[in-house]
């Protein structure tokens, strides 16, 4: 199947599941599971590229592994938590922005749906790669996937444990990798992309594959990431977040200037 033909799909499908989790979303009142269905239609993206793709068998099957293993557990982990916990205050304050027109929601999913399409890109261009066998840049895609998503898990379970405390309510999470990065989810969230770049090395359509770390980049930097998590901080913790923003990284991990947990 051609490269763009793998994009149109994916979006259509995209577009469908979105519609429909819209729907559900909007009878039970929580814009959170966009969230959920938006990693789980990657995971389906993923495997979808590795099942079309034009290129050989290891790099197609590698990018199916790669991204189905990475959009299963990020949705599994985010369906856990939006089934436990009230609607993210990102989406409260989405909500009161913007109101509870169902019309202006279903674009907000299809936009979603089109993100899903834009980072199938790198899906498909890792796809497309030449390899009669395993060389040593196919090796560092693997080395670079499992550190990104064993890091990505231990930051969530590192978080998840630290809330799951009752001692900790109210309290910012300074544990483990959270010490080191605001953010350690997304750093490497961010690096998991690399492993696609390299997986096209040598494949035509290696270029497009930059588009994961470089959009993944600016979305987590500018637009969806960061700013809009850390505005929520801000309104629910106040001062102790904004020293928690002087103290600490925002994205790359890195020693803090000061690790004080018991002062917030």
């Amino acid at each position: 199947m051609s490269f763009w033909t793998i994009i149109l799909l994916t979006w259509i499908g995209a577009a469908l599941g979105m519609a429909a989790v819209w729907a559900f979303s909007m009878r039970v009142r929580n814009a959170g599971w966009v969230d959920v269905a938006w990693a789980g239609l990657m995971a389906l993206a993923a495997m979808f590229a590795g099942l079309a793709g034009e290129g050989d068998e290891m790099p197609r099957g590698l990018v199916a592994v790669f991204g189905g293993v990475w959009g299963s557990r990020l949705c599994l982990h985010l369906m856990h938590r939006v089934l436990r916990e009230p609607e993210d205050g990102r989406y409260q304050a989405m909500r009161a922005a913007i109101g509870g027109s169902p019309l202006r929601w279903f674009a907000f999913f299809q936009v979603q749906a089109l993100i899903v399409a834009l980072f199938a890109i790198p899906f498909t261009a890792a796809a497309s790669g030449d390899a009669d066998g395993i060389d040593p840049i196919m090796l560092l895609a693997v080395v670079v996937w499992i550190v990104a998503i064993g890091g990505e898990t231990l930051a969530d379970r590192q978080l998840d444990a630290f809330r799951g405390d009752p001692a900790n309510k109210g309290k910012l999470c300074r544990a483990g990798l959270w010490a080191w990065s605001r953010h350690p989810n997304y750093f490497f969230e961010w690096v998991h992309w690399f492993a696609y770049v390299l997986l096209a090395w040598c494949g035509p359509y290696f270029w497009w594959s930059l588009l994961g770390p470089v959009v993944m980049f600016a979305f987590l930097w500018r637009v969806s990431g960061i700013p809009w998590t850390e505005a929520q901080a801000l309104r629910s913790r106040g001062d102790a977040y904004r020293r928690y923003q002087r103290e600490v990284s925002a994205f790359f991990p890195w020693p803090p200037k000061a690790s004080d947990p018991s002062s917030n």
